[in-house]
């Protein structure tokens, strides 16, 4: 018994530090994902962001979010302005949507369609979806009285409402901006799709040009190395082996080219400025594929703008004959 109680006290485990106190595993719940970390690794497609959200829940989302605002905007008011014009000839009332006060409350829901579209897409609440669209109505509603009283035109009305529309925009953006997303359900069409917005948005811009085609004058040649020149300078792009000497080639390329179309005036003019539109399209795609000056989404846009200018001017040239 001695030796078996000897033996079993050499056992006895000598006396250990404190050790520090473990973390407590992550309580969160699995479906619970803040808008400053938006989903990645295994995360389901449909609640995931698109490509293209920057990183970070600082100013530059806020501002991101904001810009697609506005394009959304724009967009909505592209598609559904026409439709707006075809009803007012089908149903008689083109007298009635002429008033100021109705052509600011048709614009107003041409922007919040495209608005709450994105918005919902983009997996925000329904509660900022109503207010966003609030902020819309409110600013054009608010001007409404005075024009009654002749203290402001129309066009003043209409100039007042969008610039207390940005504010509005921006309050609405702020209160929100750590709100959680929501779950959305989005078919892989409708994702595919919202990715290429960029082109969606130019083909939107071009809609007028492809039913009433028409010939551009050869100094409009002049924005298209200039955009890339001011972005650059924006955005400090244009450091590098090359790149500013790139630019400035492209630039006097096109000042030639419009020269010559000026000199040669009629048919001849038409084609150089077409040609010159299609060659900045080349262009735009070698940006994209390099990334470089430009955002990809820009490049995008420019490309495909670009070409459907050109196409529309070759149509035009086309119908014209002789």
């Amino acid at each position: 018994m001695g030796q078996t109680e000897t033996h079993a006290d050499t056992l006895v485990a000598p006396p250990t530090a404190p050790q520090p106190p473990t973390k407590p595993p992550n309580r969160t719940p699995a479906n619970h994902t803040p808008l400053d970390n938006p989903p990645s690794g295994n995360a389901p497609p449909d609640d995931a962001p698109l490509d293209g959200d920057p990183p970070g829940g600082g100013t530059r989302r806020l501002l991101w979010h904001l810009g697609e605002m506005a394009i959304a905007m724009i967009a909505g008011m592209l598609l559904l302005g026409p439709a707006w014009d075809t009803a007012g000839t089908l149903l008689g009332i083109t007298g009635t949507l002429a008033r100021p006060e109705v052509g600011a409350l048709a614009m107003a829901t041409n922007m919040t369609i495209g608005m709450s579209v994105w918005m919902r897409y983009r997996a925000h609440g329904w509660d900022a979806v109503g207010e966003m669209a609030a902020a819309m109505y409110v600013p054009f509603l608010l001007l409404f009285a005075p024009m009654w009283a002749g203290l402001l035109d129309a066009d003043a009305m209409l100039l007042g409402g969008h610039l207390l529309m940005v504010p509005a925009m921006v309050l609405v953006a702020l209160r929100h901006r750590h709100a959680t997303p929501v779950a959305v359900r989005r078919h892989p069409a409708v994702v595919a799709l919202a990715r290429r917005w960029p082109t969606g948005l130019a083909l939107l811009m071009t809609v007028d040009m492809w039913v009433d085609p028409a010939l551009l004058s050869p100094w409009t040649m002049l924005v298209l190395p200039g955009a890339y020149l001011l972005i650059g300078v924006a955005r400090r792009t244009l450091r590098g082996p090359g790149v500013l000497a790139t630019q400035l080639l492209g630039l006097a390329g096109w000042v030639g080219l419009a020269l010559v179309a000026v000199a040669a005036g009629g048919r001849t003019a038409g084609w150089l400025v077409a040609f010159g539109w299609l060659a900045h399209a080349g262009w735009d795609l070698a940006h994209h594929r390099t990334g470089r000056v430009v955002p990809r989404a820009f490049s995008e846009w420019c490309g495909v703008l670009d070409a459907a200018i050109a196409a529309t001017m070759i149509f035009a040239l086309l119908s014209i004959g002789g």
